[in-house]
């Protein structure tokens, strides 16, 4: 009941590939890499899971029902720590601390020329409907310029429509899916947002977590059951840090009535 995707074994090759699918390697029981609960190849659908650096991999495993077989890039310094871990230094063997990814990405350019753009993201559940959904908000730091300019339009809305995200009018109706962009939940944190690579190649982060986001419980729980990831977006200064969920709801149906609010349906990375 092992998934091993094409990515996964182009990297790991077809006689290893072929190994775990026979159960030769299969590790039998587990601890999922996403959720952190045990899991069992021969019980239920496992995802195998492959952590590449420059020159160190790192095979884990999850539950098909928490992300989908892929291969996740980290840093070569950051996954050398897994290693460690998975060598009886750190983390009990087979459930590794996923590194957390280095950098953020270059969004675009600011006033000030270009440098690279802060995002700020907070994750919460959004009631639509009498339904639970898990979201993401983000908001920039600062104004965010088209890239190759200074500025001083703000465009960050309309660039995010232009990528395939739509206006919200009321937050009362769930935002369409936005081909190509997904959520990396990974060990029961956030990682990053992915955006369509160029070209049809491979999805690069859009945003991506200084350190590893922890999200509460009942978010991971959501998620594991819809699948999918309400992403919210507005300019700086729309909705600001919210310390409750119904202070977040707030903000997001002004930042709506106001027509400073876009949104997109991510499934998990890999989906």
């Amino acid at each position: 009941m092992l998934d091993v995707s094409e990515d996964v074994r182009a990297e790991i090759g077809d006689e290893e590939a072929e190994r775990l699918l026979g159960g030769v390697t299969a590790p039998g029981s587990y601890d999922c890499t996403s959720c952190r609960t045990p899991g069992d190849t021969d019980r239920e659908r496992t995802s195998t899971v492959l952590f590449v650096g420059e020159e160190t991999a790192v095979l884990a495993f999850a539950h098909a029902a928490c992300i989908p077989s892929q291969v996740v890039a980290v840093p070569e310094e950051q996954l050398q720590g897994a290693v460690r871990s998975i060598q009886g230094e750190g983390e009990q063997a087979g459930a590794p601390q996923l590194p957390a990814p280095a950098a953020m990405p270059t969004l675009t350019a600011a006033p000030d020329g270009p440098v690279q753009a802060e995002l700020g993201v907070t994750s919460g559940l959004v009631l639509i409907k009498g339904d639970q959904h898990p979201a993401l908000v983000v908001e920039p730091l600062g104004p965010i310029a088209r890239p190759g300019t200074t500025g001083p339009v703000d465009v960050f809305l309309p660039l995010l429509i232009e990528q395939g995200f739509a206006p919200v009018a009321t937050v009362e109706q769930v935002p369409p899916p936005t081909p190509g962009w997904s959520v990396l939940l990974a060990m029961g944190q956030l990682h990053a947002i992915l955006m369509p690579g160029v070209a049809g190649g491979q999805p690069s982060a859009w945003w991506q977590a200084h350190q590893a986001m922890q999200v509460a419980p009942e978010w991971r729980s959501a998620v594991n059951k819809t699948k999918r990831v309400l992403v919210f977006a507005a300019p700086v200064g729309t909705i600001g840090s919210q310390p409750r969920e119904d202070l977040l709801r707030e903000a997001l149906d002004r930042a709506a009535a106001a027509g400073r609010l876009v949104a997109a349906s991510m499934p998990l990375a890999g989906t």
